[in-house]
This record gives structure tokens, sequence and C-alpha cells, in this order.
């Protein structure tokens, strides 16, 4: 398993959190999602075998979310 942490622009509510985990959740070979709402972060725990970061990263921006960056 890899942990990154993905840096968003901005998030404005708590159900936007929940959006992004529940969305990331349910891509095949993320283990584990946790959204850091006052920080904008999201650390994502996924199965490198399986995914890479660019299709999760994809998956967020496809919800409307700006990512300015991956640490991993």
């Amino acid at each position: 398993m890899i942990t990154v942490t993905i840096q968003l622009a901005t998030l404005t509510c708590p159900s936007c959190s929940a959006k992004i985990e529940t969305t990331v959740n349910r891509i095949p070979g993320v283990d584990k999602t946790e959204v850091l709402f006052t920080l904008s972060r999201v650390k994502v725990s996924y199965d490198q075998t399986k995914i890479d970061v660019e299709e999760i990263k994809k998956a967020i921006e496809a919800l409307g979310f700006d990512v300015l960056a991956v640490k991993g």
C-alpha cells in the first residue's frame, strides 16, 4: 500500500468532503480515504498494483475540485 496526500484548492463545506471520500473509496484498489476538511487535503491509501495516483486525481477533478499537488 502507498499513502499519498492530495492538496486541493479549497473545500467549501463538509458535504464536499463526504462526496470526495465516498467517491474515492469506491475506486477499486483504494484501501482508505480520509479528507481533512480544514486543510483541504485528501489522504489516500491504495494498492499501486491496481490503480495509480493519476486515476485518483482524475476522479477528484471530475467532481469539480482543483488538485494543486500530490505528495507521497
